[in-house]
C-alpha cells in the first residue's frame, strides 16, 4: 500500500478512533499496564518460569479493549489488570530468586579497574548470567549500568571475579557515560538513547533480545537450549581501552523482601521506639527533564527519622547522596529493579501483619512515585489492587488520564500529583 493509505487506516484503528475520552483513557491505562506485564512475563519466561493464566488474561483483555465496554466494566478490568500485575511480578521474583538466590545487602563498587570492560544495561538477568560465564578468565571485566545495577545484589553473580560493579547513572546519562567507558555496551532491554552522529561509541553498541537499534550489532537469541553467543562483543572488548573512572566509592543495596525480613526485628524496634517515624516509597522511573530534580530535593529535605524504600531507576536521583542511617539501617533501602516494587509491597504486607493492623494504609508509609512508562503503570495498578491509597505520582499525572478518570482515581484511591518539596513533605510526612 501507499503511505497515505497507512495514514487513513491508522485513523480508523488508532487511539483517537475512540471518541469517548473516558473510555479511551481507561483502555489506554489497561493497555499500558498489559505492556508492562508482558515485559515482566518475558523476563520470567527467559528464566524458565511461566504461568499460562497470565497469558490468557493478556490475550482476553487486549481483545476486550476492542469491544464496547462501559466505564464501570473498564474500571473493574483496570483493577483486574492490577491483580495479574501482582501475579506476574511474583512470578518474576520467584524466577530471579530461584535462579540467583535472594538479594542480599551489598556494597557496590563505583570505581574501575585497569582492564577492558563490557557495560551491560537493561533488565534481563539471564543475559547477565551468560555474559559473566563467557567473560570469566578472558581478561574482560563486566560492569552494570542503570537498571542492571541490582544484579550486583544477587549471590550467584558474586562468584565472578571479573564482575567489578556499577558504572555511571540512569538511562538518560548514556551519552556521557558511554563515551568515557571506552568498551562495548550491551543492551538487554529498552531505554536506548540513540547516539549523536559524532559519538565515539556508535560502533560499540550491541543489542540482544527485544532491544534493537538501527546500525547496532545484534546478538542472536538462544537456540536449542544453548546460551547466547557473546564471543563477538567479548573480542571487541579486548581491543578497547579500560574505562575512565568517573567516580569512586560504594553504594549500598539489596534490600528485597527476604533481606528486610531478616532485619525485621531491628526495623520494628526502630518504628516502635520512634527512631523511624515514616517510610517513603520513592520507586519508579528516572528521566531527563529538570522537574525530576524534585526527587533529589525531596530526598535531601526529608526528616532524618524517615527511610526511603526504592526500586527502579528513580533511585539514581538520590542513591548516592550522603543520607546516613538510623541505628545501622540505611536511609535508602533499594529493593532492586522496577519489577522489585513487588518486594516493597510484600514488605508492606509483612509490616501490616507484624503490627497487627487491619488496613495496609494504617502503616507509617507514604508513596511518592516517579512514573515514566508502561512498567510504572503496571506497578501502580498492582498497588491499587492491593488496596494502597494516597499514592502521589509525578512529575506530572499521566496525560492519557481524562479529567473524569483522574477524578475517579482521586476519589476512590486518593491518587494525587506533586506540588513543591516543602508542601509535599508536610503532607506526606508531617
Amino acid at each position: 500500500g501507499k503511505p497515505e493509505e497507512f495514514e487513513a487506516k491508522a485513523a480508523s484503528v488508532g487511539i483517537l478512533n475512540e471518541t469517548n475520552e473516558d473510555i479511551r483513557s481507561l483502555k489506554e491505562l489497561i493497555i499500558y499496564g498489559i505492556k508492562g506485564m508482558a515485559a515482566y512475563a518475558e523476563h520470567a519466561f527467559n528464566l524458565g518460569f511461566e504461568d499460562t493464566s497470565i497469558y490468557a488474561f493478556m490475550q482476553k483483555t487486549l481483545a476486550d479493549t476492542t469491544r464496547n465496554l462501559t466505564v464501570d466494566q473498564l474500571v473493574a478490568l483496570t483493577l483486574e489488570t492490577g491483580k495479574y500485575g501482582v501475579q506476574t511480578m511474583a512470578l518474576l521474583d520467584k524466577a530471579n530468586t530461584s535462579n540467583y538466590g535472594n538479594p542480599e545487602i551489598t556494597k557496590v563498587n563505583l570505581g574501575v579497574r585497569n582492564n577492558p570492560g563490557i557495560l551491560i544495561s537493561g533488565h534481563d538477568l539471564k543475559d547477565m548470567e551468560e555474559l559473566l560465564a563467557q567473560t570469566e578468565g578472558t581478561g574482560v571485566d563486566v560492569y552494570t549500568h542503570s537498571e542492571m545495577l541490582p544484579a550486583n545484589y544477587y549471590p550467584a553473580f558474586k562468584k565472578y571475579k571479573n564482575f567489578v560493579g556499577n558504572y555511571g547513572s540512569s538511562w538518560w546519562h548514556q551519552r556521557e557515560d558511554f563515551e568515557s567507558f571506552n568498551g562495548p555496551i550491551l543492551f538487554t532491554t529498552n531505554c536506548i538513547v540513540p547516539p549523536h552522529a559524532s559519538a565515539s561509541y556508535r560502533d560499540r553498541i550491541y543489542t540482544t533480545g527485544a532491544a534493537g537499534l538501527q546500525g547496532a550489532k545484534h546478538i542472536p537469541d538462544r537456540e536449542n537450549g544453548k546460551p547466547k553467543d557473546f564471543s563477538v562483543i567479548i573480542e571487541h572488548a579486548k581491543r578497547c581501552k579500560p574505562p575512565v573512572e568517573i567516580e569512586n566509592g560504594e553504594i549500598i543495596g539489596g534490600f528485597a523482601h527476604e533481606q528486610v525480613f531478616a532485619l525485621a526485628d531491628k526495623v520494628v524496634d526502630a518504628v516502635k521506639s520512634g527512631a523511624i517515624r515514616k517510610f517513603v516509597v520513592m520507586a519508579g522511573c528516572d528521566g531527563r527533564t529538570k522537574d525530576r530534580n524534585y526527587y533529589t530535593d525531596f530526598a535531601e529535605k526529608l526528616p532524618k527519622d524517615t527511610v526511603i524504600l526504592t526500586a527502579g531507576c528513580a533511585k539514581y536521583r538520590y542513591n548516592k547522596l550522603p543520607l546516613g542511617d538510623i541505628g545501622g539501617i540505611p536511609r535508602v533501602l533499594d529493593a532492586g529493579q522496577c519489577n522489585d516494587s513487588y518486594s516493597l509491597a510484600v514488605i508492606a504486607l509483612k509490616l501490616k501483619e507484624v503490627f497487627q493492623l487491619n488496613d495496609i494504609n494504617e502503616l507509617p508509609i507514604a508513596y511518592n512515585i516517579a512514573w515514566y512508562e508502561q512498567k510504572a503503570v503496571i506497578v501502580l495498578l498492582a498497588l491499587l489492587y492491593l488496596g494502597v491509597k494516597n499514592i502521589h505520582l509525578g512529575p506530572t499525572l499521566p496525560a492519557f488520564l481524562s479529567p473524569n478518570v483522574a477524578k475517579v482515581l482521586v476519589e476512590n484511591f486518593g491518587i494525587g500529583g506533586i506540588t513543591t518539596v516543602d508542601e509535599d513533605i508536610k503532607l506526606m510526612v508531617g
